[in-house]
């Protein structure tokens, strides 16, 4: 039992009406490692979640998150997981540490056992200076760590995250990032769902690519930039709003950033229509930028398929 893996799925399909999502989807995920499912919107990402998560049965195949059938034993998996999804889900109304205690009386934890859950919570995703405030004072990259921290209050084997750095900036991003990685010291997986490709090559031991309800490619991250070679236009803002905006209007198509330094590497082929295409794309108007194109090195990642 201790080499199975976490997660497996094979032959997951999903219709909504006429409109067909997931199309047979294959997946296996080592225990206490972290798995990027990457893809646009309307891949199919957040279908396969529900799905593992027991909130929506497949149409076909199967699917075992520790060690449970996901339609069989859904109280089973239900027990063994965490769910959070793209909006942060707590309580505005209470405290950040009512919140947690709350959530601790509902996995059934005692009194005494919530209350020292959640000051471990707290002190972990750096939130004990906002431990007694109203989560309706918080910023966005606050609510979403304590939404995470929420899900952690029951000790999961497997924590499901959908687009967990969706709305944040720069800069709250990478603070949910490290805590992403700090979650597996302790042995827990995590399926995240991500349109970036950046986040996927930061945080993930392995990296799904879905399009079309269908996984295209799969491997470790430098597997993956090693199967395509590639050149990359690199854009330099003048103000982190510009940054941000077209950060968001790019979205999976990403192939770099850097925060630091308001740069956004995007993929390339190097042609001169090509380029003239995507900075058209790009309203100058609205974006102060220069642009430069390059080569990018194979360990960048440009070389992604």
């Amino acid at each position: 039992m201790a080499h199975r893996p976490a997660i497996e799925a094979s032959g997951l399909e999903k219709s909504y009406g006429a409109v067909k999502v997931l199309r047979g989807v294959d997946l296996s995920v080592a225990p206490g490692s972290v798995f990027a499912l990457l893809g646009p919107n309307g891949a199919g990402k957040t279908t396969t979640v529900r799905i593992l998560a027991t909130l929506t049965p497949p149409d076909a195949g199967r699917a075992r998150v520790a060690g449970f059938d996901v339609v069989a034993d859904r109280r089973r998996v239900r027990r063994a997981i965490s769910l959070t999804g793209q909006y942060a889900a707590v309580d505005e109304m209470q405290t950040g540490e009512e919140n947690l205690r709350m959530m601790g009386r509902l996995t059934r934890l005692g009194r005494v056992e919530s209350h020292g859950r959640a000051r471990e919570l707290l002190e972990r995703f750096d939130l004990t200076g906002a431990a007694r405030r109203t989560v309706g004072t918080y910023s966005g990259g606050m609510r979403r760590r304590l939404d995470l921290a929420a899900g952690l209050v029951g000790h999961p084997e497997v924590i499901f995250l959908d687009e967990p750095t969706t709305g944040l900036d720069p800069r709250s991003r990478q603070a949910m990032w490290e805590v992403v990685k700090g979650l597996v010291t302790d042995g827990v997986t995590v399926f995240l769902t991500t349109q970036y490709l950046e986040e996927a090559d930061q945080l993930a031991d392995r990296v799904a690519v879905v399009d079309g309800g269908r996984v295209v490619a799969e491997g470790a991250p430098a597997e993956l930039k090693e199967r395509v070679a590639g050149q990359r236009l690199d854009l330099v803002f003048g103000d982190v709003a510009a940054y941000g905006s077209v950060a968001r209007q790019l979205g999976v198509r990403l192939v770099w950033s850097d925060a630091d330094r308001l740069t956004l590497g995007v993929a390339t082929d190097g042609s001169a229509a090509h380029v003239r295409a995507l900075l058209d794309e790009i309203d100058p108007s609205a974006a102060p930028w220069t642009a430069s194109p390059c080569t990018a090195p194979r360990s960048t990642m440009s070389s992604w398929p």
